[in-house]
C-alpha cells in the first residue's frame, strides 16, 4: 500500500477517461512536444555541434573543423591547425574534452529517455526529469568555452612564437583574432537541434501545467477530504 502511494505521489493523477475523451489535444500535446524533443537530441547525435573556420594568409580558402560530439574532423583539416597552433604553443585540438567526448553519446541518449519517462508523470517531477535536457545546450558552449579559455591561457613557454602571442581566449561563437590569424566560430546542426529541442520542452512544459495542473489540484482535494474524514471517524 505504501509503495502503491509512493508511486501515485510520483506519477501524479491519471486522466480520467471522461476527461480524455473530452480534450484528447490538451493532454497529447504535451507528450508531443516532449517526444518530438526527444527525437531531436538523438538525430543530433549524428551531425556536427560546432564549427569553425579558421582564415589565414597561408591558407585563402581558410580552414574547417567541425566538432560532433564525439570527435572532430576532418583529421586533414586539424593537422593543418594543430600545425599552426604548434608554433605558438597551443595544445592539440583532439585532447581536448576527451572525457566529455566519450561520455556524450550515452549522456545524450539518457535526456532522451528522461524526456520519454517524463510523458508518464503528471506532476511537478516531469519539469525535473525534463530540465537536463533543456539545459544541455547550454552546458555545452559553456564547456566548449571553458576549453577554449584552457586552450588560449596554457600556452606553452618554448613554443617557436610563445613571445609573440600573449594569452587569448577564442570565442565559442562568433569571429576572434589569433595574431595574424582569425576565426569564426558558429553552432553546428546539432547544437541547432538542441537548441530547438529546448524550446519544445519549455512549451512542452507549460502545457503539461496546463493540462494537469487542475488533476493535481483535484486530487490533493480529495486526498484531503478523505483525511479529514477519517480523523473524524477516529474522533
Amino acid at each position: 500500500m505504501v509503495f502503491r502511494r509512493s508511486a501515485r505521489s510520483f506519477l501524479g493523477p491519471r486522466i480520467p477517461p471522461g476527461e480524455w475523451h473530452s480534450h484528447p489535444g490538451r493532454y497529447a500535446a504535451p507528450n508531443a512536444c516532449l517526444l518530438a524533443a526527444a527525437l531531436l537530441l538523438v538525430v543530433s547525435i549524428f551531425v556536427p555541434y560546432w564549427r569553425m573556420t579558421l582564415h589565414a594568409p597561408q591558407y585563402p580558402e581558410g580552414l574547417h573543423v567541425k566538432a560532433y560530439l564525439h570527435q572532430i574532423g576532418p583529421e586533414e583539416q586539424v593537422k593543418e591547425i594543430n600545425g599552426l597552433n604548434h608554433y605558438i604553443g597551443m595544445a592539440k585540438l583532439e585532447k581536448a574534452a576527451q572525457l566529455e567526448r566519450e561520455l556524450s553519446i550515452g549522456l545524450v541518449a539518457a535526456l532522451a529517455l528522461l524526456l520519454g519517462a517524463a510523458t508518464l508523470i503528471h506532476n511537478w517531477w516531469a519539469g525535473v526529469l525534463a530540465l537536463p535536457a533543456a539545459l544541455f545546450p547550454v552546458f555545452f558552449l559553456a564547456d566548449l568555452q571553458f576549453w577554449l579559455y584552457y586552450y588560449g591561457h596554457n600556452l606553452k613557454e618554448d613554443a617557436p612564437l610563445s613571445g609573440a602571442i600573449r594569452e587569448f581566449t577564442p570565442p565559442a561563437l562568433g569571429p576572434g583574432v589569433i595574431g595574424q590569424f582569425t576565426t569564426v566560430a558558429y553552432p553546428g546542426t546539432g547544437l541547432i537541434l538542441a537548441a530547438a529541442a529546448s524550446v519544445l520542452i519549455v512549451v512542452g512544459l507549460w502545457l503539461h501545467r496546463r493540462a494537469f495542473k487542475p488533476l493535481v489540484e483535484a486530487a490533493e482535494t480529495r486526498e484531503a477530504s478523505a483525511s479529514a474524514g477519517e480523523a473524524s471517524h477516529v474522533a
